[in-house]
């Protein structure tokens, strides 16, 4: 308990509740900037045993928010997952930590998330939030909605059954264009901080609160609404959500439409990057080796290659390739382009 004594002597946690943090699984979804920071303090904080998953690789220009990464990571065309598990080991030796470098999809997300005490979300987009509003509903574990964006930021701590889910809230997927993102808005360092410590604490309290439970929806320290700050207004609001509603698809019907979504092609722009992700769902795993060859064969460009992607430049785009499939090709946001270039270079 040493290590932690300076959190175990608050009466809020105690040392009852520092066992339950080393006991408990948590998979974070998202290791980008919102979830560097969810892994830094849930490592710090000594949650047992981390499951990182993210599909991306570090660039330069996620330095100037995703504080866990640095120059070298970028010169070594890292996974994000890789790298970020590489620190939080020397941080903390004595809890497992699961770096995985894949896209979470319909096909995977179940067994991602089987043995989490509670799911935690890091991305930058809402197809995969309401992915995991699905399967978090389905099988009834709570998750932490983050999202930030220029100056301000929202959380929602998700109790199935409890509270209302995601999508009780948001209603229907966004329509591609009608959402601000990185490219258009753009974002500054420290609300990223803020958010991600809002939505850590809200992670250590629901493994307290699993721990010690109290008779259902009866505990005021948990967040029961949706938190909205904004860094630069210095505005800080809390709206009440009330509770399930019955019409809702996910929980109200049950329908679980995101979750069902289990073969195909997907294609996502990404935010901040001009780029766009093509991958396979339920493809077989990708011989980089020799795919390498293969692109070689036919004098595209330069390629490089470690034991976690290929990176190639192609016709003027950059290529960054998994083994799981995906493709990552910069130097357009335009997704029909990216899906011409994927099939013709890596193959549906």
């Amino acid at each position: 308990m040493a290590r932690y004594a300076r959190q175990v002597i608050y009466p809020g946690i105690g040392e009852s509740g520092q066992r339950a943090l080393l006991a408990a699984h948590v998979t974070l979804i998202g290791v980008g900037a919102t979830g560097s920071v969810l892994a830094n303090h849930l490592v710090r904080a000594g949650v047992g045993h981390l499951r990182l998953v993210d599909r991306d690789f570090v660039e330069l220009n996620n330095l100037q928010r995703q504080l866990v990464y640095d120059e070298d990571d970028v010169a070594q065309v890292l996974p994000k997952a890789v790298a970020i598990a590489r620190k939080l080991r020397r941080i903390n030796s004595t809890i497992a930590i699961d770096d995985l470098v894949a896209d979470v999809n319909a096909t995977n997300i179940a067994g991602l998330i089987a043995d989490a005490d509670v799911v935690l979300d890091g991305t930058d987009n809402f197809a995969t939030r309401y992915l995991i509003n699905d399967a978090c509903v389905k099988s009834g574990k709570p998750w932490v909605y983050s999202g930030v964006l220029a100056t301000y930021g929202m959380s929602m701590t998700i109790r199935p059954g409890i509270t209302p889910c995601l999508r009780c809230v948001m209603g229907e997927l966004p329509a591609p264009g009608t959402v601000p993102t990185c490219d258009t808005a753009g974002i500054i360092g420290p609300i990223v901080t803020l958010l991600g410590s809002v939505a850590a604490t809200e992670a250590i309290k629901l493994i307290l609160a699993a721990a010690d439970p109290a008779p259902a929806g009866t505990r005021p320290e948990l967040n029961t609404g949706m938190i909205h700050i904004d860094l630069w207004d210095h505005t800080y609001e809390k709206f009440d959500l009330g509770g399930p509603r019955p019409d809702c698809p996910t929980c109200g019907g049950r329908r679980f439409e995101f979750l069902n979504a289990e073969a195909g092609s997907r294609i996502t722009s990404l935010c901040g990057r001009n780029a766009v992700q093509v991958s396979t769902v339920g493809a077989p795993s990708m011989d980089l080796a020799a795919l390498a060859e293969r692109l070689r064969g036919a004098n595209v460009g330069t390629i490089q290659a470690n034991a976690y992607l290929l990176r190639a430049e192609i016709d003027g785009y950059e290529f960054t390739i998994f083994p799981d499939s995906r493709a990552i090709i910069k130097g357009t946001a335009d997704e029909a382009v990216a899906a011409t270039l994927y099939a013709r270079y890596v193959g549906m």
